[in-house]
């Protein structure tokens, strides 16, 4: 099986935030990420923006939300 190693990218350089995750869901402004164990974690703010299945990584640009009236 696959996993997955999640960085969140930050203008040039990109930070790990997660490993080993099977399973990703955007979930409008936030990203739900689980592990080959089960264990969840939440990202808030964030859009996937990568995901590369042959290098094993997906990555995560924080969001930019402005109000539209």
């Amino acid at each position: 099986m696959c996993e997955f190693k999640v960085y969140l990218k930050n203008e040039n350089k990109e930070e790990t935030v997660a490993e080993d995750i099977v399973y990703a869901k955007n979930t409008g402004g936030s990203v739900v990420l689980k592990t080959i164990l089960g264990n969840q974690v939440t990202i808030d703010n964030v859009d996937i923006i990568e995901v590369d299945v042959e290098a094993e990584r997906l990555v995560l640009h924080h969001t930019i939300h402005s109000d539209h009236h």
